[in-house]
């Protein structure tokens, strides 16, 4: 039977416990004693979960009926996948997952996967009211989306974010979402990992790796430290089998600060560019260019007139820190220019030389150099029906490109349009047609208007050169 004088210590262990979180307490502390390993989050618990939210996602799409003996491998083997197909039918389908509301308006931040070709969103908190919501921007480098709830008349709860710079391994964070669609869900753990880059394809990546179970339908989800702030929204595990495995991947808080201040008033994500890109730097180069390890990131390019030629970045330069933060590779280096805002005035360490040197540049946004201009092409030619544009640091930022690509971009084909049939894709840079270069679009559009017998384009498709010969 527990003593009366064990009970209170315990109690008052567990006191100054909620005190310390509640208070957002600096100190990092291990556990005092066994009794304060008893000590219960929830209070932190009351405190973040009515800011997590249910996103439900619908949308219609169409599928063609079939007769079930077209199904069969056989039919299918010699006929196509086409054969037996039937008209369209409008079918519902349904995606879920969890958000995060940060403005007291109604502002939410999720995944974009959650909501991704949604025709409409529904919005449920904690306390069971529900609403529309609308998509104000969503962002493919980062995966993240941010949407504003319709008919708020009334201040709602929000979270805090926190900074994702201050958590460090070990730390102990909640993960709340709904998994499975089960109803909002509390996990625990620690942060298992920091920096990871390696988890998706996105250049942006730059997780916070946790132990915390996360589940289908924990997307959008906030993970949260031990003072109820905001240090990270929940995108991806790693799973083999689609549950939890102990490995799970969150978004920081400052990329997703960077994603909300980063909105113009027309509903644009604009973020900060460098303007020089370069590689890891291997235990090679670091000793062939006298550094005692291999970190940083050396540069190879640097584009004229951007921020970090006006700051006198240079080719051969090796960028060490950002802001007093440490850069061991490309998107560790792109990651900490992102969060940041435009106008902002940065510190750069780097290695020149053999000795380090201290750099201040001003972060302004990607130019549109050349002018876009997209159009779209028709014509009696092979490229009818694609929409066509300069490519620039801009619009190669906007879709996650090398941002010192030059020349034309095909960014859309309509469905069944010459350029379609014939194989083009979007994301295709056109270089040559008919052995002539091609730098603009009124460059591709000046050669497509010569009537020719055959037709021979060239393009770069994902790092390769095609050449594509066409009959007329």
């Amino acid at each position: 039977m527990v003593r009366m004088a064990d009970r209170m210590a315990a109690a008052a262990v567990l006191a100054a416990v909620f005190i310390a979180v509640t208070a957002g307490a600096a100190e990092k502390q291990v556990p005092p004693s066994r009794d304060a390993v008893t000590m219960s989050f929830a209070p932190l618990v009351k405190k973040a979960a009515p800011a997590v939210v249910n996103i439900y996602a619908r949308k219609i799409v169409r599928q063609r009926g079939s007769i079930p003996l077209f199904d069969d491998p056989f039919f299918r083997r010699f006929f196509g996948e086409e054969f037996g197909l039937g008209v369209p039918r409008p079918q519902l389908q349904n995606s879920l997952g969890s958000g995060v509301i940060v403005r007291a308006n109604g502002l939410i931040v999720t995944n974009k996967h959650v909501i991704e070709g949604a025709d409409q969103i529904n919005v449920v908190l904690a306390d069971r009211r529900e609403f529309a919501a609308k998509i104000v921007v969503f962002d493919d480098r980062t995966d993240l989306a941010v949407l504003q709830m319709d008919a708020v008349d009334a201040p709602l709860p929000v979270l805090e974010l926190g900074d994702s710079d201050d958590i460090e391994v070990g730390d102990l964070v909640l993960a709340i979402g709904n998994p499975f669609g089960v109803g909002q869900t509390v996990t625990g753990g620690i942060v298992s990992a920091l920096a990871r880059t390696r988890v998706t394809p996105s250049d942006l990546n730059f997780f916070i790796q946790t132990d915390a179970a996360i589940n289908p339908g924990n997307s959008g989800g906030a993970l949260v430290t031990m003072n109820g702030k905001l240090i990270g929204v929940n995108t991806a595990i790693y799973s083999k089998s689609g549950g939890s495995l102990g490995i799970g991947f969150a978004i920081p808080s400052n990329m997703v600060r960077a994603v909300i201040t980063g909105i113009t008033k027309d509903g644009k994500l604009v973020r900060p560019w460098l303007g020089a890109m370069g590689q890891s730097v291997s235990q090679d180069i670091a000793t062939s260019l006298g550094l005692k390890r291999p970190t940083g990131v050396l540069i190879s390019h640097v584009y004229k007139g951007a921020a970090a030629d006006v700051a006198g970045l240079r080719v051969g330069d090796v960028v060490l820190a950002v802001n007093g933060h440490e850069v061991d590779d490309p998107k560790a280096l792109q990651f900490r220019i992102a969060t940041l805002p435009i106008g902002d005035t940065v510190a750069l360490r780097v290695w020149r030389r053999g000795g380090t040197a201290a750099l201040k540049l001003v972060l302004a946004p990607a130019p549109e150099n050349p002018p876009r201009a997209v159009t779209g092409l028709d014509g009696r030619h092979p490229l009818a029906g694609a929409t066509v544009a300069n490519m620039s640091p801009a619009l190669a930022e906007e879709l996650g490109l090398d941002p010192f690509a030059k020349g034309v971009i095909i960014l859309d084909l309509h469905r069944g349009s010459p350029a379609s049939r014939l194989g083009f894709r979007a994301g295709d840079m056109v270089r040559a047609v008919n052995g002539a270069d091609v730098a603009t679009v009124a460059d591709l559009k000046t050669v497509l208007e010569r009537r020719v017998d055959r037709w021979q384009i060239n393009i770069d498709r994902g790092g390769e050169s095609m050449k594509l010969i066409i009959n007329g």
